[in-house]
């Protein structure tokens, strides 16, 4: 599993011109199912991104985690962060699971931050979406599990 994490303000995600997905304070998460992941990374990950310390404490130090901020978290398919751009000029996509697979990876991943707690918003998986979000920092962290 490979997810781009960004702490935000807020974030919204739209599928023609309507919102379908948004969160509050918390944490943007693109997330992408890859060849051979399953289950346990999926849940994995989402634990790992729970527990990340990247939010301020009250020193303004980057101690405390989306569990400890109680933030909201906007989860949406991303299957280009698969991509190989090693040869040529044109992305390969062929490290990403297959769509059924993908799918199922990616509602477990939603599934299990939301079974922890979280409030979370989603994409559309597949769907041709429109992300708006205000980064908070900027604190961007790219993770692979």
């Amino acid at each position: 599993m490979r997810a781009l994490v960004q702490r935000v303000t807020e974030a919204s995600v739209s599928v023609d011109g309507a919102v379908v997905g948004a969160c509050g304070p918390g944490l943007m998460i693109l997330i992408c199912a890859m060849q051979g992941d399953g289950p346990d990374k999926a849940r994995a990950l989402a634990d790992k991104i729970l527990k990340l310390r990247i939010f301020r404490d009250e020193a303004g130090k980057t101690n405390r985690s989306l569990a400890d901020v109680g933030g909201g978290a906007l989860v949406v398919s991303q299957f280009t962060l698969a991509a190989d751009t090693s040869r040529g000029n044109r992305p390969g996509f062929s490290a990403a699971a297959p769509p059924d697979e993908g799918r199922a990876l990616y509602e477990l991943f939603a599934d299990h931050l939301a079974a922890q707690g979280v409030a979370v918003g989603r994409g559309e998986f597949g769907a041709e979406m429109q992300v708006a979000l205000v980064n908070d920092g900027p604190m961007t962290i790219w993770l692979d599990m």
